[in-house]
């Protein structure tokens, strides 16, 4: 039987309990889970690739225990399915929040379907408690000093702390 890779883009900065949800979710649908953080040169994460992949990797750890070791964490930079086509992958994973989320993703797949056709997109769903969650509005309340313990990894929480007391 076929190794079934599977590819999950991001930014990842920082890592949410949505992206793992999905992260979890994808373990189901795929033996190894590529986390693939997206590097553009012209913008400024808060997290260095190096914070992210550290964060990821033991946030995984402890939430999924061995499982955790079937998620990989990569770079990319330029097209996603030029990504996947390195790492062998022919699962793309996306996550869905609400229909906006739909609308933007199925143009996507479209897109990337007509460009690499052997690349089969799979959405999954994000459980109802954490489809509020975006990355950005996790930063902004960290950065105004609030609570985001109920939104990140532990890991996370602590990373983003001290991030914004320094």
């Amino acid at each position: 039987m076929t190794e079934r890779i599977a590819i999950y883009a991001g930014s990842f900065d920082p890592l949410t309990n949505g992206h793992l949800d999905v992260l979890k979710a994808s373990l189901a649908v795929a033996d190894t889970v590529h986390a693939a953080i997206g590097i553009h040169p012209g913008k400024k994460p808060l997290f260095s690739f190096e914070e992210r992949v550290s964060l990821i990797e033991a946030a995984c750890s402890a939430e999924f225990g061995t499982d955790g070791a079937r998620i990989k964490v990569v770079a990319f930079d330029g097209l996603v399915i030029d990504a996947a086509r390195k790492i062998g992958a022919s699962i793309m994973i996306r996550g869905l929040r609400d229909g906006t989320d739909l609308d933007y993703e199925m143009q996507m797949a479209g897109m990337n379907e007509t460009m690499a056709p052997d690349l089969q997109t799979v959405f999954l769903p994000a459980s109802p408690s954490v489809r509020t969650i975006t990355a950005t509005l996790v930063r902004q309340i960290a950065a105004m000093g609030g609570d985001i313990r109920p939104f990140v990894p532990a890991n996370v929480a602590g990373a983003l702390t001290a991030k914004f007391k320094a």
